[in-house]
């Protein structure tokens, strides 16, 4: 399934835009805790620029900005939280969610993680490396990804939806390597830090994907929830 788990059609739902824009304008405001200028703050950049992909308003995208780096409604008080634990037939998964409630987010998760199991810190964060994650697509059919991925210095790569590919990185070689792909004939369309499984599961029905989905699906919808990495091939 990928590095990171991600709703099936969930581009054609009514309110998805919405969704994808508040979790944008989520990480854009944590990013920005570290400067307004995304010219001087990497991380910023690369959400900025994956707002813009995303046709979030412009209004929307600067009120982000200077909401994360206190220029308006005084200082941000968002945190970021993770939890670990199993889906059903215990696959693992680990959430991301930033929260500006930690108790109204502790809650949903215990509720959410009732037909699999949460663990404790570190109960399956073993089984996953800690890595950069760099989706990019071909800007011809000439462009060589393998070419690509050792001349931007990634570590490693695997295909992605729609004939892209995700290119894995060490988190600190996460900026170079976004830069460095244009040059070898590759548009970056997302970048984060993330959680790639080292031993992904295979189910042996459709019957137990059909209910690990439903679950995941049900995590990504709550609005504190960021990203989901799934430990499933």
């Amino acid at each position: 399934m990928g590095a990171q788990w991600k709703a099936k059609h969930k581009e054609v739902a009514a309110n998805a835009k919405g969704k994808i824009f508040g979790k944008l304008a989520k990480e854009i405001m944590v990013a920005a805790r570290g400067g307004a200028d995304p010219n001087s703050n990497s991380r910023l950049r690369l959400v900025v620029e994956q707002a813009k992909k995303a046709s979030m308003p412009k209004d929307t995208l600067d009120r982000a900005i200077k909401k994360g780096a206190g220029l308006l409604d005084g200082p941000l008080h968002m945190e970021t939280l993770v939890y670990e634990g199993f889906a059903p037939h215990r696959v693992p998964v680990i959430v991301e969610c930033l929260s500006d409630n930690i108790n109204r987010t502790k809650s949903s998760m215990n509720v959410l993680f009732r037909k699999g199991q949460l663990g404790a810190p570190g109960s399956v964060s073993w089984d996953f490396d800690h890595v950069g994650m760099v989706e990019a697509t071909p800007d011809s059919a000439d462009a060589d990804a393998e070419v690509a991925a050792i001349e931007a210095g990634a570590q490693d790569l695997e295909p992605a939806d729609e004939g892209a590919t995700l290119f894995i990185t060490e988190p600190t070689d996460l900026d170079a390597v976004c830069k460095a792909l244009p040059a070898q004939g590759f548009t970056v369309t997302s970048a984060i830090i993330g959680y790639r499984p080292k031993n992904p599961l295979t189910l042996a029905g459709d019957a137990e994907r059909e209910e690990v989905e439903a679950f995941l699906e049900a995590i990504d919808t709550d609005d504190d929830v960021q990203n989901v990495y799934v430990g499933l091939a």
